[in-house]
C-alpha cells in the first residue's frame, strides 16, 4: 500500500513539474508584451489579451508553415510505415541465410544519434540538388528502425496457424500480409504513428539545416526564427502565443487518443 501511494506521489509530481512550462506558455501568451516581465506572479493574468494571438498569426506565415509541417510528417509516417511494414514481415516469417545478423545490423540505427548523421545526409542531399525541399528533410527518416523492431514483434506472436491457412485458401504474401498481418497489428501502427507523428511535428535541427526559405520550413523552424528576429525584440507574449499555437494540434491530438495511445503500447508487443 505504501509502495502503490509512492508511485503516485511520484507520477503527480513528475506531471506537475512537466506541465509548468506548459502552464507558464499558456499564461504568458495571453498576458500583454509590456507586463510579463513586470508582472509578479507568473500564472496571473491582470489585463487578458488576445492580441498577442493575432500579432503572431498575421507577422508568422502560419498557413504555409503548417502545411509544410502536415506534408512532411504525412510524407515521412507514409514512407515509415510501408517500409517497415516488408521489412518486419522477413524478419518475422521469411527464412534466409543471416537473418539474425542482419536485424541485429539493421537495430544499431537506433542506437546511433541523428545528429551524427546530419553532415554526410546534407552532403548527399546537395549532390541529389534536393538542397531546401520538402523531400530533402523527409527522406532521412524514410527507413526506421525501430518500427521494423515494433512491428516484427508484434507480426511473430502472430498465430503461424493464420498463415499457414490463408495459405491453404490460395492467398499470395502479399494478400497475407494485407488480411492478416496488418488488422492484427492495428494497435502497434497507431502507437508508433502517434510518436511519428510527434517525433517529426518537433524536428528541428534537420529542417533547420536543410532549408533556406519559408515555402519549405516547418512550424519549428519558423517560430525559431521568428524568436530570434530584430522585430521582436522582447516580446514574449508574442512568441509564446506563436509557440502555443505550434503545440495545439498535437496537445489536441493527445487529449482526444489518450485512451488508445495507452492501449496501443499495452498491445505493441513490448514484454
Amino acid at each position: 500500500m505504501v509502495v502503490k501511494i509512492t508511485n503516485r506521489f511520484v507520477i503527480a509530481l513528475l506531471a506537475i513539474v512537466f506541465a509548468v512550462p506548459l502552464v507558464w506558455a499558456v499564461f504568458t501568451s495571453f498576458t500583454p508584451s509590456s507586463e510579463v516581465i513586470t508582472r509578479v506572479n507568473p500564472f496571473a493574468i491582470e489585463h487578458p489579451t488576445f492580441q498577442n494571438y493575432k500579432t503572431a498569426w498575421h507577422t508568422i506565415p502560419f498557413l504555409r508553415y503548417y502545411s509544410n509541417t502536415i506534408i512532411i510528417v504525412i510524407g515521412v509516417l507514409a514512407a515509415q510505415l510501408i517500409t517497415a511494414t516488408l521489412a518486419a514481415y522477413a524478419f518475422a516469417r521469411l527464412n534466409f541465410a543471416g537473418r539474425g545478423i542482419m536485424f541485429m545490423l539493421f537495430l544499431i540505427q537506433i542506437m546511433i544519434p541523428p545528429d551524427i548523421l546530419i553532415f554526410p545526409n546534407y552532403t548527399i542531399m546537395k549532390d541529389l540538388g534536393l538542397v531546401d525541399t520538402k523531400l530533402a528533410i523527409m527522406l532521412p527518416y524514410w527507413a526506421s528502425s525501430f518500427s521494423v523492431f515494433l512491428l516484427r514483434q508484434t507480426f511473430k506472436q502472430i498465430p503461424m496457424d493464420l498463415d499457414e491457412a490463408a495459405r491453404m485458401d490460395g492467398c499470395r504474401w502479399w494478400q497475407i500480409l494485407w488480411h492478416v498481418y496488418l488488422p492484427s497489428a492495428k494497435s502497434t501502427y497507431l502507437a508508433f504513428g502517434l510518436i511519428s507523428v510527434s517525433a517529426h511535428w518537433n524536428d528541428f535541427m534537420w529542417p533547420l539545416i536543410i532549408t533556406n526559405s519559408i515555402e519549405t520550413r516547418p512550424l519549428t523552424v519558423g517560430i525559431a526564427i521568428f524568436a530570434q528576429s530584430f522585430e521582436t525584440g522582447a516580446q514574449w507574449g508574442t512568441v509564446t502565443a506563436a509557440t502555443v499555437l505550434v503545440i495545439l494540434p498535437l496537445l489536441t491530438a493527445f487529449f482526444v487518443f489518450q485512451r488508445q495511445f495507452v492501449e496501443s503500447f499495452m498491445h505493441s508487443g513490448i514484454k
